[in-house]
């Protein structure tokens, strides 16, 4: 729909708000408009940039008198913060015959509004609830529907005046307050900033229009409104015809011109069609501005159409974008909701079968993830074997170190005894491959702990995931799983120091340990020893041998600690610690009465969950309602 398919349609009446648009338009305003105020009346605007007009402008800008006038009603004034709270200001054309109508709504507040003269009452009645009696603002919107034969088809949103001095009762940082409320609504590209400003100030200057075109640098989005045409000094005429001519601040929805009622016309009780009849006639008898009335730049009614054209091609235009919106919230929502799951049953065979479920699903995942058949809650075992492979190489370098601790000085100094030169003194090599061992005792059991943490860990943020929102199943689990924990990791220990204990009694298969000795004789002759060409030989001879021997030994005797750590660690801490956590969570089937207290929700997460639900349901509805429209 271009605005150029409706030029020539108007037609004035006197006496009455003149009908711009013709019948044809009229009929694709209503439904287009209606379907966003539809949306936002859904409560979707938390989630969703609908298409809407701000109006803005600083204090005294005449903002107030533009509205009144499009509306027909009477709105709050005074001096200072009048609009203290966002208003939506929701106006339906009825037929002729049909009767005046209003209502406004806000928190959890709606009310019918009976006569046009008691809106003002009940929207400062709104703010005071709102905002607190006094000057302060509020963020929350004050829905306002008109509904007479003399409005527009169009819905406007009016924000506060921009305020640059705080006054007595408000905070010092009103303006501040002020501006961050105007540019929440302002910055969203959804929006057309509606920008009013008396024609005798600089219009350069108005803060107001520095704040739109902060955020709409090209002005693409921003109508200029012209307020106290009366007002303007002599000799400046031109140049108000030639901001209107937008040949001044360039924007890309021009600028429109209105006089509305002042102050001396509401103390002369001067209504609001007899001031469109003034305004008419003021226009019309200028010498300068009679031209911008001709050209369709001036008066409420023509404003009332550039702002219905506008927002309909403006709703039209952002429908495709919109569509995308819904189906990316509606997904982002569905992802929340299942965090939370679908919530217990308040059935109480029902609430059983839901507990059952749940730990019967908890059980299986522990298995799952303690053998590795599973890989989506973590790979347990790949951490593990990590572990393991620290250990096999610690094992490795400690070996190293032990084999090349001799020197043949020390040998002879610490280790000979009554053998002669050239005899290996078995007490001597037992007593060496017992201290080694010894020494490879602490760090298998610190490595133990180690692993008994990483599995505890693994276990408690599984019971995180799959009991989220219930915190006595979840403290139940958690507290189940640090005792089986501490019970198995304190058997394992048992377990790795009695290996430790049997490993200080030096044996091996006698043909596993001969066929290990002449591996390392092998290896050994064919590399050069520096320190045995510098020794006697009969003292390199016997040193030589030993080092074979507790090289062969501890070669066997490290395989062994290799894997029988992991597998006590695998066996103890890994499959009996889920056997008993799997036994123990099912065992509080067999509690009566009990699921009432285990399926007892975290206090928010019900209330979490019911948003969401009905978040999605209206993004929904929502949904349907724009398809049905395309």
């Amino acid at each position: 729909m271009e605005p150029g398919e409706f030029e020539g349609a108007r037609h004035e009446t006197a006496g009455q708000r003149p009908n711009i648009l013709n019948e044809q338009y009229e009929e694709k305003v209503r439904p287009c408009i209606d379907l966003i105020d539809s949306l936002r009346s859904l409560g979707v605007e938390q989630d969703l940039a609908l298409p809407a007009i701000a109006v803005i402008g600083d204090q005294s800008s005449g903002k107030s008198s533009v509205l009144e006038a499009l509306s027909g009603v009477a709105l709050p004034r005074g001096s200072g913060i009048v609009t203290r709270c966002p208003l939506e200001l929701k106006m339906k054309k009825i037929q002729t015959e049909d009767e005046w109508y209003g209502k406004i709504k806000y928190k959890e507040v709606q009310r019918e509004i009976l006569q046009p003269s008691e809106v003002e009452k009940f929207i400062r009645e709104a703010q005071d609830q709102i905002a607190g009696v006094g000057v302060g603002i509020s963020q929350e919107l004050i829905s306002l529907e008109i509904s007479s034969p003399d409005v527009p088809d169009l819905t406007l949103i009016d924000l506060p005046g921009i305020a640059r001095v705080a006054v007595k009762g408000q905070p010092e940082n009103i303006g501040e307050q002020i501006k961050n409320l105007i540019k929440k609504f302002i910055t969203k590209q959804e929006t057309i900033n509606l920008v009013v400003v008396p024609c005798n100030v600089d219009i350069a200057t108005t803060e107001a229009l520095q704040m739109a075109q902060e955020v709409d640098l090209h002005g693409e989005r921003t109508l200029g409104i012209l307020t106290k045409p009366d007002l303007v000094d002599k000799g400046t005429e031109e140049t108000v015809v030639r901001i209107i001519h937008n040949e001044v601040i360039d924007l890309a929805k021009g600028y429109r011109i209105v006089k509305c009622r002042g102050q001396k016309d509401i103390t002369d009780r001067v209504s609001l069609t007899e001031a469109l009849d003034k305004e008419k006639a003021f226009f019309e008898g200028h010498s300068h501005f009679g031209v911008l009335l001709k050209e369709g730049y001036a008066s409420i009614p023509h404003l009332a159409e550039k702002l219905t054209l506008e927002l309909v091609q403006h709703i039209e235009k952002s429908l495709p974008q919109l569509e995308d919106q819904i189906e990316r919230k509606i997904a982002e929502n569905d992802a929340a909701l299942k965090k939370y799951g679908e919530g217990p049953p308040t059935d109480a065979a029902d609430r059983k079968a839901f507990l059952t479920n749940k730990l019967t699903k908890f059980t299986q995942d522990i298995m799952n993830l303690s053998t590795g058949e599973d890989l989506r809650n973590g790979n347990l075992l790949s951490t593990l074997r990590e572990e393991f492979r620290d250990w096999k190489k610690f094992l490795d370098c400690s070996g190293l170190k032990f084999n090349n601790r001799f020197e043949t000085e020390e040998y002879e100094t610490m280790y000979r005894g009554r053998e002669l030169p050239g005899f290996v003194n078995y007490k001597t090599f037992e007593m060496l491959m017992q201290e080694q061992i010894e020494q490879l005792e602490e760090p298998a059991v610190k490595k133990l702990k180690e692993a008994s943490d990483i599995v505890r860990r693994a276990f408690v943020e599984l019971s995180q995931q799959s009991f989220t929102g219930y915190p006595n199943l979840l403290k139940i689990a958690k507290t189940k799983i640090e005792a089986i924990k501490q019970s198995q990791a304190d058997t394992a220990e048992s377990i790795v120091r009695t290996q430790f204990k049997m490993e200080k009694i030096v044996y091996t298969q006698d043909r596993r340990y001969t066929d290990n000795i002449q591996c390392v004789k092998v290896e050994e002759e064919k590399k050069e020893n520096p320190h045995w060409q510098v020794y006697r030989r009969d003292t390199e001879a016997t040193l030589r041998d030993l080092q074979w021997h507790l090289k062969s030994y501890y070669r066997i005797t490290s395989q062994r600690l290799a894997d029988q750590i992991p597998l006590v660690i695998r066996y103890q801490i890994l499959q009996e610690g889920t056997l008993q956590l799997q036994r123990e969570m099912i065992q509080l089937l067999q509690e009566n009465d009990n699921e009432d207290h285990l399926l007892k929700e975290e206090f928010d997460i019900g209330t979490k969950r019911n948003n969401l639900v009905s978040r999605i349901s209206r993004l929904k509805e929502a949904q349907k309602r724009v398809t049905s429209f395309n």
